[in-house]
């Protein structure tokens, strides 16, 4: 999925701000460090989330047959490659 810069930006304000206002965070860099910092790691986020869509994707449309997206099938062996690919890389899921 891909999240506009400005979106990305905003979400990155939103994590700062409320790290912010947890009173056992202390910055040791200003707001705005932490919130490039934070646009950074997003953006590595999204990156990841990509290549994973990207193989699971890829390992479906490798099947013998063609197997239709959006059938239940297709969600099925989405979701089991999705997570077999973040396992394979040590991502953790929330």
């Amino acid at each position: 999925m891909r999240i506009s810069r400005d979106k990305l930006n905003k979400l990155a304000h939103t994590v700062a701000d409320s790290l912010a206002e947890i009173a056992e965070v202390d910055f040791l860099e200003d707001r705005n460090t932490i919130r490039q910092e934070a646009r950074k790691h997003l953006e590595t986020l999204m990156e990841e989330e990509t290549k994973i869509d990207q193989a699971a994707r890829l390992k479906i449309s490798s099947q013998r047959r063609i197997i239709q997206e959006g059938t239940q099938e297709w969600d099925i062996l989405y979701r089991k490659y999705y997570n077999d690919e973040v396992r394979r890389l040590g991502v953790s899921q929330a």
